[in-house]
Parts: C-alpha cells; sequence; structure tokens
C-alpha cells in the first residue's frame, strides 16, 4: 500500500483511461490527491475496456471524502489548444504522461499514429509543461529502446542508439527532446523504461492477454523465435508503487554523462529485475486456465527483441523501489479479472 504524503498535490494524468493510467489515478486518488484525467478513448483497441477502467474510477472517487477533486476529459494530447486550455484551467504541480500510441508490431502498420501520439503529443506537453512552471513531469519511456542489445541485465548508461523499430525510436526521441526542454528550461523530469507490464484490466493486444483468450478458446497461440525469448514481466501494482515513489523524488539540476550539460533530468529502468522465459510464462498461464496451449511456433518477428532484463538498482538506491509480486501470484490475480470479465468457468 503507497503511504500517504503529508501534502497533497493537483496532478495531470494522460493516458488515464490506459492500463497503467487507470491503476496510477486509482492510486493516487485512494492516497488524497486531486487529479485531472485525459485520454482520447481511440480503438487500437476495444474502447469499451477504457470506459470500463473509468466506470471503476468514477466509483472509486464516489467513495472517497474529503477535498479530494477528480475530472476526466476526454481529449487528445496532439490538439495543442486543447491541452494548454486545461493547463490553464487547473494549478497543476504535477504531470504523468502516460498517453502514447502503444505497441511494437502497429508500428509496421500505422507509423504516422506514433508520430503524431508520441512525438507532436509529447511536445504539447513539454510545451504545456515549460508555460505553466509544472515541478515534476514523469513520462513513459520503454525497454524497446534498448533494441538488440546483448549485454544483460540493460542498464540506464548501456547505448541506445540502435531502435528495431519505430516505437522504440519515438521514446528514444521522447528522451531526448525531454532531456533538452529539461535543461533548457529547468523542467523537473524523470523518464521511465517500462518493462512489459502485466495485470487485471491489462491491454487486449498484449501477448498474456491474447494467450488467455487463446487457451481457453482451445485456438493456437503463436509462439515467436519457437519459445526462445525472455522477457522481464512486471506486475501492475509494484508499477504503481514505483510510479509513486519517482513522484516524490523529483530530480536535481545535476551535469550528465561526460557532457557539461545540466538539467534536473532523470531516466530510470523500472521492471522486475527477473527475466522470465516465454514457455515458462505460458505454463503458468496453462495452470491458471486449466488447459494445455496448442503452440504455433514461429520465428522472431521484425522491431522484436529476444530478452529484456532490467537493471533496477538505480531506481531501488533513489526510492526504495522493491518489486515483490511473483509471477504466479500476478498471474492468477489477472486470471480471476479475465474469468469475472468474461463471467465463464475455467
Amino acid at each position: 500500500m503507497v503511504k500517504r504524503q503529508k501534502s497533497m498535490s493537483k496532478i495531470l494524468v494522460t493516458g488515464s483511461a490506459g492500463f497503467i493510467g487507470f491503476h496510477l489515478v486509482k492510486a493516487l486518488l485512494s492516497d488524497g490527491h486531486s487529479v485531472v484525467g485525459i485520454d482520447n478513448l481511440n480503438d487500437y483497441y476495444d474502447p469499451q475496456l477504457k470506459i470500463d477502467r473509468l466506470d471503476v474510477l468514477d466509483e472509486c472517487y464516489s467513495k472517497i471524502n474529503g477535498l479530494v477533486t477528480y475530472d476526466f476529459i476526454k481529449l487528445d494530447i496532439c490538439d495543442s489548444r486543447d491541452l494548454e486550455s486545461v493547463f490553464e484551467k487547473h494549478d497543476f504541480e504535477i504531470v504523468f504522461n502516460l498517453a502514447a500510441q502503444a505497441g511494437v508490431r502497429y508500428s509496421l502498420e500505422n507509423p504516422s499514429a506514433y508520430i503524431q501520439s508520441n512525438l507532436v503529443g509529447f511536445t504539447n506537453i513539454l510545451e504545456c509543461c515549460r508555460n505553466f512552471n509544472i515541478s515534476h513531469l514523469i513520462f513513459a519511456s520503454s525497454s524497446s529502446v534498448y533494441g538488440m542489445n546483448t549485454k544483460q541485465p540493460f542498464s540506464v548508461s548501456d547505448p541506445t542508439d540502435y531502435p528495431v523499430s519505430l516505437y522504440a525510436a519515438t521514446k528514444k526521441a521522447n528522451e531526448l527532446i525531454g532531456f533538452s526542454y529539461s535543461h533548457l528550461y529547468d523542467i523537473p523530469s524523470t523518464g521511465l523504461r517500462f518493462f512489459t507490464v502485466y495485470g487485471p484490466y491489462g491491454r487486449p493486444d498484449m501477448a498474456y492477454y491474447k494467450f488467455f483468450d487463446a487457451i481457453k478458446n482451445g485456438t493456437p497461440i503463436d509462439v515467436y523465435n519457437n519459445g526462445n525469448m525472455e522477457r522481464d514481466f512486471t506486475y501492475i501494482d509494484d508499477i504503481i508503487n514505483g510510479l509513486v515513489k519517482v513522484m516524490e523524488q523529483p530530480p536535481q539540476r545535476v551535469a550528465h554523462s561526460k557532457s557539461n550539460a545540466k538539467a534536473p533530468f532523470k531516466i530510470f529502468n523500472i521492471g522486475n529485475n527477473n527475466p522470465i522465459s516465454l514457455l515458462h510464462f505460458i505454463e503458468t498461464i496453462e495452470h491458471c486456465v486449466g488447459k494445455k496451449a496448442l503452440k504455433n511456433m514461429l520465428p522472431i518477428q521484425p522491431g522484436d527483441v529476444i530478452s529484456t532484463f532490467a537493471d533496477i538498482s538505480e531506481l531501488e538506491q533513489c526510492t526504495g523501489f522493491s518489486p515483490s509480486t511473483p509471477l504466479s501470484e500476478g498471474i492468477r490475480s489477472f486470471s480471476n479479472w479475465y474469468f469475472k470479465k468474461n463471467q465463464v468457468k475455467k
């Protein structure tokens, strides 16, 4: 459980109807913060799940007493004028920018969606943070920036100059643009490289969700690189605890690496520090569903990486972050939500 802060904040969460954004808003409200959430409710996956998340947030807020406020605004961060009007109306102290076009494979099909949301939208957020004196911006990057890096675990000091997907390239660009704004305009900013987040209310395009659907229905699952893959699967509750801890530790203005450029800017890995083989992950899902998977073994897809493994030592040292949810427990939690949502018996 996240500890209550002594002083409560007015916080903006973009992408608040998304998987991580939803869980973050719920935690912030429960902890006594006032929150404005914005989301464009696009149809990258079924918008009904996003609406379901918003309904849960409304229910959560209705149970809270005191001075807490919560507003949801349907808005696209690519619309700079509407976004600026939200900042003008609300006196935000902290901004979480989680709005983005997600998905490595979809970036091969619709690259313009990534340019608009992840680059144009992110720059709009930075401009608002600049003009409205935000005390801390926390934004989502991705483990995808490490590309085909063979050094394990991935460290934030490792080179990230060779992204193998457009999605990864846009996230690397976020880090670079974010640093320049932080340096130029003294915006305390923290970028977080997420490692394969899973849990209840998760995205249907994620592999674990697809695996549940397919195994339950007796249809084959696509297993890429013949199953010779590993992911640093990180349970959503651990991620949210990490986000709140980061929020409480805005970076100080210091020189970075071998450069003399100074900025209140920091990049962290946020993961489980424990890579799990894809085949073991599938076995864990099989146990929860109560059926064996029909596996369609395939070669690795363009833009995909073989292994991810987060070195979280810097985040742990700076914030005390320590993921604690075993894979079996996290998958069981998702399973309970999944079968309740689908109103079926295993």
